[in-house]
């Protein structure tokens, strides 16, 4: 075993398997060690493990948790008794007692045991099992599915286009209405983004339901958010406001007159001001807004600056204080103007989303379908029903003890109402009494970066203060610990990183109690360097003449090219020199760098295409969208072609792309240039004259033939396996295209499953999912990986850049729906930001605040991704990066600590490093080989395999032969019914009541036999009672019944190029002797071995052989047991040889 790692002190006391820990871990500290280590001293503990349920984010980090326990758990099985010891101290802190070393090296057995493993699995994952066992109690069909999201979205369109044809049936009702009202406000594509975030948040619509009781107590409670009384609209607010009462009339005219005395401006408000004094009611409504009130407040509902100037203000200082006050007045107004009008938009929205929701959960009902979404609420919702929790986990084998929880920062606040009920009695109640029962949760504030799918980082704290408070009600330990060492990045890295964040305005948002970032870094002496570069500057627009061709354009020097271009010169650079990665002693690989963007875009594309062409190899994008891959778009434009072949563009795409490969110039310009017709229609007649077009003619003919009734899949399978389309298009775009090809089939795939197979419905399904396709980028593969921050959470890099620094959160992208929490909660809707009102606008304003707060999280995390070395750049657009953009953040930090250094291209940079003064911490073959890394297949690999064995089908040696069946009695004997159900029950209960106590045996087996379901009368039930008692009671078969014999041992092996499979009645295994012992219930039993029938020495024969394979060198014996008598017959080796296979 490989040296100890030796645990610091919080590490050790995270572990404790004895209290409940809550661990605030700074990144690269090592937290999935210290999951593992907790997991695996509560095992020692002699913890059960089903007992045991740790919650991950990912699927992948739960895959590496439990790889990583069932490593060092083998490891333990298997290792020496010194070095056991050495690892168990390790972990414990302390020698271990020499009596704890035989439980450990049994864990890996024990667990391997428990009925589907170990408890480690994501929250969604165990809400789907939960669900599984109690589909009753969660109130849904035992049967459910789990959808993704694509088929949520497609169920949700489903939903919206049945409410609005619901609509237009009806004509009238709150539904309609609102329909119309929205069609002021909202375009097609707004409405459907407005009703995907009101899908996204439907668990806070549900539970405002339950609250307010109705869809109209819903309403009730956004009205009364905006201070708005019953019947209260914005026209009867603007009625009101005309009247005269309201205001002072004759004040406000002698303003008027006043005002004619000034500029030309104030005698045209002047005018206006005393058409609307003069006016009716009516009138007045109609100019109230458009009128009236600009002339004291701005299109913002801030008052005018200047009402009049200084010299007629003087003059009547009453009519200034007339327009002051009314212009206080009209501010008034307006606000409650625009409540009115928010509040009629979020009536509206109410009640189509409680109608299209609940469409929506109808459709997945009756087709027994949950989203992700269901998974966690009806698990809370089975787990807060009165005695849910405790059904729950008195089903669980007796429940659950202990609950660990990682990257708890991103767990959502319904995802912890499940947890807090799964926990809930550990710390009260009978629960609290029944020994150690812990909670445990691991993860960073700072690193909350998933606000998109409901976590908030104040939630952590929050549930620290929870647990806190149960554990210290109910006398519990509970212990905060705090992990600031890191073990991944180096010193400069580290220092940089608490530099930025160590101001006030960087600090936002990643903390909650105010204090200090700092981390300790555990790699002393290793080198390391952070680079901060110029920003790109944007060049001179180039003029682009109305008649230039496209061709013809030059491209413009984009700050994006520049920065791309940038990268790359330096990736090769150190490819050329050989630069090296010190604190591995090696050189720099391309599975060493890790270039991150903050969003998907231009940029990254443009990154992956300017290293292609260097000749860098890189592994392309973590996320793309299947549908914008050209291998998929080819797929599709030929697709397309095959429904419509008169559409001359798609068919040139088709031609020019991989699967054709035609010329511009050689071969599409002169079979489109001056055709008389369609594209198709030139190149069959072409065809005639030029073998590429006849070739391209008899292919795309084919395609036709059977485009109309062959299935999708089985269409495009067809093209790209035996007619070699995927090799055509891998050797145009090369083998980055195997991916999104492999998805697109398995679409197709899924496509026919849910849907009637066409191509033309398949196509337009495929474009418009808009699906993803994930790649795993965790290992290097000898590539520079080009990924989104949020894709590299849990990653990191040797080697890593920022170039997107300069750009920030546009507001734009923030969902419309406001939550209001106090005094109580309504949902609020303000469809346009420049009509808010206050509470609105406040509201908008926190929500910009904490998209601002996740902006520089996700700072924090992009620059704890590197190990070694961090380059920070970034581009300008035409106005100059906001104020608080990463790359401002960082050049603030530099300021007094980066040193100034001119570059070989004499361009100046500001880096902060420190020297390799140690041996290189790194291992040479860190990083998997790159691609230029020569691999040697062994012979097997290049030679077809061997023809499967014959028979194929396991011979199974009860079934060996069919002849020379044993004798049985006549019929006339009367004998005492059928013998197959007779031989069967005695099989069972010889296999089944060795376990049972003696004593206890006669009455289990006259039990078992009274079943119904047997149709046996009491005569029957005590023939067979009695013939298997003699067996088990006789002395002869004491050791064959023992402790040290097994029951129906399945066993399985190849003989003589026979696939053999077997089940053997009874087995004992001694260090002496292997016996063989096989139950037989013919009556009349033979005499001696002779009189045996050849079928079952056959039989016996095989079991012989099998058994010999297994434990070569032991003798094996061959008993039968003759349940008519009861007596043994052994078979003798010399009789058995007769019959080997």
């Amino acid at each position: 075993m490989s040296t100890p790692q030796v645990r610091t002190g919080p590490q050790v006391t995270a572990a404790d398997p004895k209290v409940s820990v809550w661990v605030s871990a700074n990144a690269g500290t090592g937290k999935t060690q210290v999951l593992t280590d907790r997991i695996t001293r509560l095992l020692l503990e002699g913890v059960r493990p089903e007992r045991i349920l740790c919650l991950t984010f990912t699927k992948a980090a739960a895959a590496e948790m439990a790889t990583r326990l069932s490593e060092r758990l083998g490891a333990w099985a298997v290792a020496g008794e010194n070095d056991l010891k050495a690892e168990i101290s390790a972990l414990l802190g302390k020698p271990p007692e020499d009596d704890l070393l035989a439980p450990a090296r049994r864990l890996f057995a024990e667990t391997l045991d428990v009925p589907g493993g170990l408890k480690i699995r994501t929250i969604h994952a165990f809400c789907e099992s939960l669900l599984g066992r109690f589909p009753v109690e969660a109130g849904i069909a035992p049967h459910f599915s789990v959808i993704d999201e694509r088929t949520a979205a497609e169920l949700m369109a489903e939903a919206r286009n049945h409410l609005l044809g619901q609509a237009v049936q009806e004509n009238s009702g709150d539904v309609t209405r609102a329909l119309r009202l929205m069609a002021t406000l909202l375009n097609e594509e707004d409405f459907t983004r407005l009703m995907t975030d009101l899908s996204s948040k439907r668990s806070h619509l549900r539970g405002l339901f339950i609250r307010h009781g109705s869809a109209q107590g819903v309403i009730e409670a956004a009205r009364r958010a905006m201070g708005l009384k019953q019947g209260e609209s914005a026209q009867s607010i603007i009625e009101e406001a005309c009247k005269d009462a309201c205001f002072d009339t004759q004040a406000l005219m002698a303003a008027a007159e006043a005002l004619l005395q000034g500029t030309p401006k104030e005698r045209k408000l002047a005018a206006a001001f005393q058409a609307f004094l003069k006016s009716d009611i009516s009138a007045r409504c109609q100019q109230f807004e458009d009128v009236y009130q600009l002339v004291f407040l701005t299109k913002t509902n801030t008052g005018r600056k200047t009402l009049m100037t200084k010299k007629i203000a003087e003059a009547h200082p009453d009519g200034l204080q007339a327009m002051l006050d009314e212009q206080t007045r009209l501010i008034t107004i307006n606000e409650r103007i625009r409540a009115a009008r928010i509040f009629q938009a979020s009536e509206a929205l109410i009640h189509i989303g409680l109608r299209l929701l609940d469409t929506f959960e109808n459709l997945k009902e009756a087709r027994a379908l949950l989203d992700y979404d269901d998974l966690i609420l009806k698990a809370r919702d089975l787990l807060q029903t009165e005695g849910g929790a405790s059904w729950v986990h008195y089903k669980l084998d007796g429940g659950l003890d202990h609950i660990l929880v990682d990257e708890a920062q991103d767990t959502s606040p319904e995802q912890w109402d499940v947890i807090k009920e799964l926990a809930g009695d550990f710390f009260a109640g009978v629960g609290a009494r029944e020994g150690e029962r812990t909670v445990f949760a691991v993860g960073d504030e700072k690193q909350s970066i998933y606000s998109f799918q409901g976590a908030d980082p104040f939630m952590f704290g929050h549930m620290s203060d929870f647990f806190k408070n149960l554990a210290s009600n109910a006398g519990k330990v509970f212990s905060p610990v705090e992990l600031e060492r890191s073990y991944r990045s180096t010193k400069s890295v580290l220092r940089t990183v608490d530099d930025v964040f160590s101001h006030d305005t960087a600090r936002q948002g990643l903390t909650f109690n105010n204090k200090p970032i700092t981390h300790h870094w555990a790699r002393d002496g290793q080198a390391g360097l952070v680079e901060l570069w110029p920003t790109m500057k944007p060049g001179e627009a180039i003029e682009v003449k109305p008649w230039d061709a496209p061709i013809d354009r030059v491209a413009l020097d984009s700050p994006e090219d520049r920065m791309a271009r940038r990268i790359a010169d330096t990736i090769s650079g150190w490819r050329e020199s050989g630069e090296e990665l010190a604190s591995a002693g090696r050189p720099i690989r391309e599975g060493d760098i890790m270039i991150l963007v903050r969003q998907r875009g231009s940029f990254a594309e443009k990154m992956v295409n300017t290293l292609k062409q260097r000749g860098i190899p890189v592994a392309g994008a973590d996320r793309m969208v299947l549908t914008e891959q050209l291998a998929v778009m080819d797929l599709i434009a030929l697709g397309r072609f095959l429904l419509l072949p008169e559409d001359d563009l798609t068919l040139a795409v088709v031609l020019k792309g991989p699967l054709f490969g035609f010329n511009d110039n050689n071969d599409l310009f002169p079979l489109c240039f001056e055709r008389p017709g369609t594209l198709w229609a030139a190149l069959k007649a072409a065809a005639a004259s030029n073998p590429k077009y006849a070739e391209a003619d008899e292919r795309l003919s084919e395609f036709l033939g059977r485009a109309d009734f062959m299935p999708p899949f089985e269409f495009y399978a067809r093209l790209l396996g035996p007619e070699g389309g995927r090799r055509q298009l891998l050797a145009h775009l090369g083998t980055e295209a195997d991916d999104p090809i492999d998805e697109f089939l398995g679409l197709a795939l899924d496509y026919e499953r849910e849907h009637v197979p066409s191509l033309q419905g398949f196509l337009s399904w495929i474009e418009a999912g808009r699906t993803q396709i994930k790649r795993d980028l965790e290992m290097g593969q000898g590539k520079v990986r080009v990924m989104t921050v949020h894709g590299s959470k849990g990653l990191q890099g040797n080697i890593v850049f920022l170039p997107d620094t300069c750009s920030v959160p546009k507001a734009q992208h923030e969902p419309k729906l406001r939550w209001v929490d106090d005094p109580e909660e309504a949902l609020l809707w303000a469809p346009h930001k420049d009509q808010e009102e206050s509470l609105t606008a406040a509201l908008s304003e926190e929500a910009t605040d904490k998209r601002a707060q996740e902006y520089r999280r996700l700072l924090y995390v992009a620059m704890t991704r590197a190990r070694d070395r961090l380059y920070i750049g970034g581009w300008e657009g035409k106005n100059k990066p906001h104020e608080d953009c990463w790359y401002n953040l960082i050049e603030t930090a530099f300021e007094g600590v980066a040193q100034d250094v001119t570059l070989a291209s004499g361009e100046t940079v500001l880096r902060v490093s420190n020297q390799q003064d140690e041996k290189p911490d790194g291992k040479p073959e860190d990083d998997v080989a790159g691609p230029g890394t020569p691999v040697t297949l062994p012979d097997w690999a290049l030679q077809p395999p061997a023809a499967e064995p014959e028979p194929s089908t396991p011979l199974s040696p009860s079934r060996l032969s069919e002849d020379n069946e044993p004798t049985v009695r006549s019929p006339f004997d009367g004998d005492d019914g059928d013998r197959f159900k007779r031989g069967t029950l005695i099989h069972r209960l010889l296999e089944s009541l060795p376990s049972i106590s003696q004593g206890l045996q006669r009455a289990a087996a006259a039990k078992y036999l009274s079943r119904p379901i047997h149709s046996l009368d009491a005569d029957q039930q005590n023939a067979i009672t009695d013939e298997v008692m003699a067996v088990l009671e006789n002395p002869e078969f004491a050791t064959l019944f023992g402790p040290d014999s097994l029951a129906e041992v399945p066993i399985s092996g190849t003989i003589g190029g026979r696939s053999v499979s077997a089940r053997i009645d009874r087995l004992a295994i001694t260090d002496d002797e292997i016996t063989i012992i096989d139950y037989k219930t013919n009556r009349p039993p033979p005499i001696n071995p002779d009189g045996v029938a050849p079928a079952y020495l056959g039989q016996m024969a095989l079991y012989r052989a099998l058994l010999r394979l297994v434990y070569p060198g032991r003798p094996v014996s061959c008993i039968l047991a003759w349940t008519d008598g009861p007596r043994l017959m052994s078979l003798p080796d010399d009789i058995l040889d007769q019959y080997a296979p």
